[in-house]
Parts: C-alpha cells; structure tokens; sequence
C-alpha cells in the first residue's frame, strides 16, 4: 500500500492555538511545493478559509454529526487522493465531543485511522506537561498521538523542560512554536472580512517562518506517514438545473462538499449582492450566511438586486437562505449600537438586530420534507418580531433538545439561522 503523510493537529484545550499551527504549517508545506490537503474537524466554516488563503486548495469540513461515517471517510479518501500530505485540524481539545468523546478529534482520527499530533499551550508550564501528554496518550487505545509541538514557549531554556518531559514518558517531541504576539488569529466575528486576507497572509509567512525554523517538518512527516487506503463513495451524474450563488465579501459561508452536490444538480452562477449583480435565471437562489451587518450600508444601495429577490420569490422561485442570507431577506438590520437601521430586501416580514448581540451556537436538526435534517448555527444577531413569520418546524440541539431556532418559509422561500449540510442528500428534497 502507498505510504503518505497524513494526520490531525489535536490540542490538549481549546485556546491551545491549533488554528495558528495549522496555517504556518499549510503555508510551510505549500512553500515547500507540496500539493496539502486541508481539512477540518467539525463545521466551522471560518477556519476553512484560513486553511484555503494557507494552503491553496480548498478545505473540506468532515463532521460525524452532520453526515454518516461512510460520507465521512469518503470524503476525506475523495479529497485526499491526489494530494502530498492530508492535514486534519481538530475541534475543541482532542477528546471533546458533542456527546463524550463522539464528534472529537480523537474519534475522527480513530476513524480515518490517522495519528494526531498534540499541540500543548506550555506558556505558564514545564515538567508538568510530562502526566498531561502522558494521560491523553493512554487515553484512548484507537487513538496514536504520533507526536507533540509546544506553543507559547518563552525561551530554548524553557524548551529544554519540555523536551526533557517528552523523554521521560517517551513521546516523540517535534519542535516549539515560540511565545509571538503578533501571530493573533482575528475574531471569529471577523473572519476574513474587512479586507484581513492581506494581513493573514502575511501572518501566515510568518508562522511558515516559525514552523520551518523550530519545528523538525520532516520528522513530522515521516512518523505521521501511513498506509492510504481510498474508500470513496459514488456520485451521482449531472442533472440540468440552474443554481445561483451568492458569493462576495458579506457571503461566503459554504461547506466545499454542500457547492459540490449543487454543480451536481448542474450548473452554478455566482453573483455578487454588494456589486449589485443582476439576479441570474436559476431554478435555485442560494443565499448563504456570512458578514450583511458589516457591509449593510453598501447592501441597501442595491435596490435593483433587492426588487428582483423579491419579484423571484414572489413569482414561487425557490430560495434557500441561511443566517447571513436570511438577514438579507428581512425588512431592515440594526447595527451593534442600536443609532443605524439599513433597509434589506423586505422578501421576509422579519426585522433584525444587532443590539444586545451575544452568540447563539450548536449542532441543530429537524424534521422537514419527511427527513430529517442537520446542521449548525453561528450567530450573533437576533430577530426583533419572529412572530410575523411563524417557524415552520421545530429544532433541537445535538441532545434531542429542542430549541427556539426559526426555520421560515414563504411561498418557495425557506430560510433560518442554521447552515445546514446537504453533502449526502438532494438539497431539492426541501420543497417536496
């Protein structure tokens, strides 16, 4: 069997700086002419489009919640198949799950059957990492941490500990990322709006420079290298339909697997909302979420985009509107300070708000078009009068719980906070 690199960054914590160590080692592997397959562990669809500007290729969110270990692994095989080195960065710390283990880290890399490599915080630690690095390691006899790189380490003096800590317990040490401040992801609020791209990319130079300088790459490569072994699900052929896309700046939220079953329906036309594109001839608009509420000021200035939205879904024209798309489809949206209300398309009797904003976060499922459907909700805004536009089914959370999450539909218009992941179903299901 073919050999090849291939593994997931873990962490012993969230906060431990796994998204920083995965775009200096992309942007490193990129450097070094490698094609890098980059994935994600969960549905975070933000540290996807720092692993893309990192590496080059588009990064694939794998998530045992939101689809079928089979889709999973196929997923990840299809992907992978051409690439020099696969890398996995995790969720959360290595073991936490949405339910125990299951949705970890540790439980994706069981089931990928790749090593992980565990990125420790030692900022305010030595010696005492040693029973750390030694109990995750034993945790868990399916999961093989392959080796450890430290962050936030103050000097070589402090590394000398930490090395000396990996030898007494006997675990591979791969280098150290030293204490920098300037190596600050942006807020997850932020993404990389706001015209960011430059500065992350520069940032990401500098992590490639950090990683090649302190950390021993080749190593990682050959104790992370295992067999490949491709399981890759068949697709289904093109259809004939037309979809158009929203894609600029203030939309951008899309799961790479979710646009690869839409080109499967046929066609796909992307149009910008903020350079006021005319709305294309589709049998589907997608709308998905993003940042309206950091460019609503340019939004409302496109009234001719704004009366065709609503002339479509007025006509029965089928749109899917998620989060960010749904904002765009209310009334009006009021900013953080409560002082500005920009006026939306009005498709949606709804109005929004920032004010008060604080965030609503988690797994979410429901039952519609007699399936059952997943997905995940990232937001920070609220809606003012939800009673205008009754939910049209009811939501729970990764426990079974139910929660206050909308899903509005009018007329052939279906919109709501959660991003939902479509990667092995017909999205078309919806509306039958």
């Amino acid at each position: 069997m073919p050999m090849k690199p291939q593994f997931i960054i873990g962490a012993a914590s969230s906060g431990s700086g796994k998204t920083t160590f995965t775009m200096g080692l992309l942007r490193a592997l990129a450097h070094r002419g490698m094609k890098v397959q980059p994935y994600k562990c969960g549905p975070d669809y933000i540290d996807t489009q720092f692993h893309t500007l990192a590496s080059g290729n588009v990064s694939v969110n794998l998530d045992t919640w939101l689809a079928s270990e089979v889709h999973v692994r196929s997923l990840y095989h299809s992907y992978g198949k051409d690439a020099d080195v696969c890398v996995v960065e995790g969720v959360m710390g290595l073991y936490d799950g949405y339910s125990g283990m299951k949705g970890s880290s540790a439980a994706m890399a069981a089931l990928l059957d790749i090593p992980v490599i565990l990125l420790v915080n030692a900022r305010s630690t030595a010696y005492s990492v040693a029973p750390l690095i030694s109990g995750f390691a034993r945790f868990s006899p399916d999961v093989r941490i392959a080796g450890v790189v430290f962050n936030q380490v103050s000097s070589t003096s402090h590394y000398e500990y930490l090395k000396e800590a990996c030898r007494d317990i006997g675990m591979e040490c791969l280098g150290y990322i030293p204490y920098t401040k300037a190596l600050k992801v942006p807020s997850r609020h932020l993404g990389l709006a706001w015209g960011a791209q430059k500065r992350m990319d520069a940032q990401m130079n500098q992590a490639a420079e950090l990683m090649e300088k302190h950390v021993d790459i080749d190593r990682l490569m050959e104790v992370c290298s295992t067999a490949w072994t491709a399981r890759v699900e068949k697709t289904e052929c093109q259809g004939n339909m037309t979809v158009a896309v929203a894609k600029d700046a203030a939309f951008n939220f899309m799961y790479r697997e979710n646009m690869a079953q839409l080109n499967r329906l046929g066609k796909v036309i992307f149009f910008s909302p903020l350079k006021g594109d005319a709305l294309p001839e589709a049998d589907l608009v997608y709308l998905p979420g993003g940042y309206p509420e950091l460019f609503a000021h340019r939004l409302q200035k496109q009234e001719r985009l704004m009366n065709e939205l609503k002339e479509y879904a007025e006509r029965g024209g089928r749109v899917l509107a998620e989060c960010g798309g749904m904002i765009y489809l209310s009334r009006s949206l009021t900013n953080r300070q409560g002082d500005k209300t920009y006026r939306m398309s009005g498709v949606l009797p709804l109005d929004c708000t920032m004010q008060n904003a604080r965030l609503h976060l988690g797994y979410r499922k429901m039952d519609m078009a007699g399936e059952e459907w997943r997905g995940h909700e990232f937001h920070y805004s609220d809606m003012v009068c939800p009673d205008a536009c009754p939910s049209v089914a009811v939501l729970q959370n990764a426990k079974g719980m139910e929660v206050k999450t909308p899903i509005y539909r009018y007329k052939n218009v279906i919109a709501g906070y959660t991003h939902w992941y479509w990667g092995e179903k017909n999205i078309m299901d919806l509306w039958n």
